[in-house]
Parts: C-alpha cells; sequence; structure tokens
C-alpha cells in the first residue's frame, strides 16, 4: 500500500465539473492499493498519518499532528500508485489491486481514519477526477507498508 500525502490549505477533488470532496486545512492523500495489501497494512497507515508531525507549532517547527490542528483529509484512490515503469515505455499495473478488493480496502483505510475524530472526504472510487489543492510548505511523504 503506498500513499502520498501532500499538507494542504485547502483542497477539492471534482468528477464531471462537479465537486464531490471538499477540505480546508489538513492532507490530501493518493493512494494506491497492491495486490495483497491487507487490513494490517491500511492500520496502520491511518494511525502513521493520523499521528504524523508534520504541520508547525507556534516556533514553526513540524511538531503537530493531523489531530492536534483539527485538520481535515481529502482522499483519492490512485491505482498508478501501483503501476511500475521499470520496462519499456508504457508502465505496468499488474501489481495494483483488483478494482473491488481495492475499493474494500480503501473504504476500510478511510472508516479507520474517520473512527479517529478526523473529517474525511474523498472522490469517487474509479472515476476520471480533477483535484484542487494549495500545498502547504510545499510538504509532501510518500508512505509505503508491506507485509
Amino acid at each position: 500500500m503506498k500513499v502520498v500525502l501532500q499538507r494542504v490549505k485547502q483542497a477539492t477533488v471534482d468528477v464531471e465539473q462537479n465537486v464531490v470532496g471538499e477540505i480546508g486545512q489538513g492532507v490530501c492523500l493518493l493512494v494506491g492499493i497492491e495486490k495483497g495489501d491487507t487490513q494490517q497494512e491500511a492500520n496502520y497507515l491511518a494511525n502513521k498519518i493520523i499521528e504524523l508531525r508534520i504541520f508547525p507549532d507556534e516556533e514553526e517547527k513540524m511538531n503537530l499532528s493531523l489531530l492536534d490542528i483539527q485538520g481535515d483529509v481529502l482522499a483519492v484512490s490512485q491505482f498508478t500508485l501501483a503501476g511500475s515503469v521499470k520496462k519499456g515505455r508504457r508502465p505496468s499495473f499488474d501489481n495494483a489491486e483488483e478494482p473491488e478488493r481495492a475499493e474494500t480496502l480503501f473504504c476500510y483505510f478511510m472508516d479507520l481514519i474517520k473512527q479517529r475524530g478526523v473529517k474525511v472526504e474523498t472522490g469517487i472510487f474509479g472515476a476520471l477526477m480533477e483535484i484542487r489543492l494549495v500545498n502547504d510548505g510545499p510538504v509532501t511523504f510518500i508512505l509505503e507498508k508491506k507485509q
């Protein structure tokens, strides 16, 4: 399971020119689910994201978590994160999880974050989406958990 996390001042996701998810300060997550990913990886990454100290304190040091600032999450499933460009010129998506299983695990992952009291907005699984965000910093991390 791979997550690209961007600290944002605000973010929105549109499907067919309609806003389907919108947040203020928090994080935008691009979530890639790979074959073999389990709830164990989702549990680990959900806790890591919620507790990661990436927001500035009064001294401008990254010392505060999403919970500390009462920030929001905008999450979008992105199967291309499971892609490989090691061979040739066309990406291979052989390692991407099957859509039905990926959607189930993605929803489980979002529920874990919601259970901790964080506002979560998402796109529409499998849809073509447009994401607009104001990156704060910019601060971007790649989180990954393999069995």
